[in-house]
């Protein structure tokens, strides 16, 4: 066996020495090539966090759970200091509302009622819709529906001389459930209003094809009646968005055109799937982010509240004082080193500041100059008001 190899190494040598010159120079400067590539390759995966969050981003002020305002977020095992740079930690409010608008595929349309006795009056429908390419919500209605005549009668009435108010429509609309809940949670559910004017989409307009795909796909009844002369699509053209967190977190009034421009989360219709999953399976592991990265003494809880392409935001509560039954509760936000694009993306990066947890919790040392966790970007976003 060693003969053979031996024999093959000759020959393989005697063949390269007999090459042309032009050849060998080839092959140095593919060697060369790839050693630049390799060491480009190298420069990425070591890039600081530092460099990653430059930009402010619209949103990503720390909030205290009373509304006040925190100075500056922490950053574990940085000394540089929230004046240097702003993290893209979170989405930001327009992203948000889009998002939730996106998730959505049903609302509570609220439009003035013609109906005797109530004229003037608020009346509430539940309604399907999809969005249109630059996010206003798109309804098929039946020409019968109370809301429709109310629309008809005042929305879609040009010479009403009534105040402005009555051709104005409010579309609601809240995601179903609290990630990591398994039942809807009333106020703890992040939500949106969208006051509209209301226009009829002719049946020849330029984006009429794209609309009955779009809403065949997301409502599979509208095959059977969109074709109906009954039956209609109406466009809400937003004038106010008003979005709203969850219970007790931001509520903020969104500017239309930056709604319109921003992207929705890509995580968003398996964030849910994806919280249940950490907070059901993955909780020593969150017990040890807790300890070694967010430095929580007298930990109680924690658990998973939201995850997006940026981060996550966890809710910690630990014990207060030497009582047992004194609590306190924190949320902080668990940034990506880099944002996510897809669902394995996210679950790749939840595992890393999982392995980072684990290692500084065991001393776990590679030698280099940073310390496992000190390059998860983490940000206290929320406290306890009661303390």
């Amino acid at each position: 066996m060693s003969s053979s190899i031996s024999a093959t190494a000759t020959a393989i040598s005697s063949s390269h020495r007999r090459r042309p010159v032009a050849f060998v120079a080839g092959w140095i400067i593919v060697v060369l090539t790839l050693g630049a590539l390799t060491q480009q390759a190298q420069s990425f995966t070591t890039v600081s966090v530092k460099n990653q969050y430059t930009k402010k981003h619209v949103g990503a002020t720390a909030v205290a759970v009373n509304g006040e305002e925190t100075k500056a977020p922490v950053a574990n095992g940085d000394d540089d200091t929230e004046e240097d740079y702003l993290w893209e930690l979170r989405l930001n409010v327009f992203e948000k509302a889009k998002t939730v608008a996106s998730v959505c595929t049903s609302g509570t349309l609220c439009t003035v009622s013609s109906h005797d006795g109530i004229q003037g009056a608020p009346f509430g429908s539940f309604v399907d819709y999809v969005l249109d390419d630059e996010g206003n919500p798109v309804l098929l209605m039946n020409e019968m529906s109370m809301h429709t005549i109310n629309i008809e009668q005042n929305a879609l009435n040009k010479d009403s001389a009534e105040a402005t108010c009555s051709n104005l429509v409010t579309l609601f609309t809240q995601l179903s459930d609290t990630a990591g809940s398994s039942a809807p949670q009333g106020q703890d559910v992040s939500r949106c209003s969208f006051t509209c004017r209301v226009e009829k989409i002719p049946r020849d307009a330029p984006d009429m094809d794209t609309i009955r795909m779009r809403y065949s796909l997301t409502h599979t009844y509208a095959d059977q009646v969109m074709d109906s002369p009954k039956f209609a699509f109406y466009r809400l053209l937003p004038e106010k968005i008003y979005y709203v967190g969850g219970f007790g977190v931001m509520a903020k009034w969104v500017d239309v055109d930056d709604y319109k421009v921003a992207a929705p989360d890509i995580l968003a219709k398996d964030a849910s799937s994806i919280v249940k999953k950490l907070n059901r399976e993955f909780k020593s592991d969150l017990e040890g982010m807790a300890r070694h990265l967010l430095n929580v003494e007298k930990l109680e809880d924690i658990r998973v509240t939201n995850v997006d392409r940026l981060g996550m935001d966890v809710r910690v509560t630990r014990q207060q004082g030497t009582r047992r039954n004194k609590l306190s509760t924190d949320e902080f936000r668990v940034g990506f080193r880099i944002p996510v694009i897809s669902v394995e993306d996210a679950k790749s990066e939840i595992l890393k500041v999982f392995q980072e947890a684990w290692e500084k919790g065991n001393g776990f040392d590679w030698g280099d100059s940073e310390e496992p966790g000190s390059t998860v970007p983490i940000m206290k976003i929320a406290a306890d008001s009661l303390e």
